[in-house]
């Protein structure tokens, strides 16, 4: 038993980073307007990856252009860059899908669903 609630802290912990990425600022506003370029949930995971590769380029693009700071790559090569990008695209999936279906269910006219 101790496993399995190691284990399900361990996942947790995992989401907890993609949240805390896209529950600031700027991941919102990628996941709002991903939510509604999104046309149907079959799209769901391909409008994630987009919004997630938009949060990473978003990420290395804004000190450079706000502070002038030199341009840096990300550390593509390190295993906590990939833990945290997928973390990321997960966060993203499920806060899009919220959105997503709030546009769609509670807004008037969201689109989305069957005409």
């Amino acid at each position: 038993m101790d496993q399995i609630t190691h284990y399900f802290n361990e996942g947790l912990d995992f989401l907890r980073v993609g949240f805390a990425h896209v529950n600031a600022i700027l991941g919102l506003i990628i996941a709002l307007f991903a939510s509604f370029s999104l046309s149907s949930w079959k799209k769901l995971w391909e409008i994630a990856l987009a919004a997630t590769l938009v949060h990473i380029v978003a990420l290395v693009l804004i000190p450079v252009v706000d502070h002038n700071a030199p341009f840096h790559l990300p550390p593509i090569v390190d295993g906590s860059f990939w833990r945290d990008t997928l973390a990321l695209y997960l966060g993203y999936v499920i806060i899009i899908a919220l959105f997503f279906f709030v546009r769609t269910r509670l807004l008037k006219g969201g689109g989305g669903g069957k005409h």
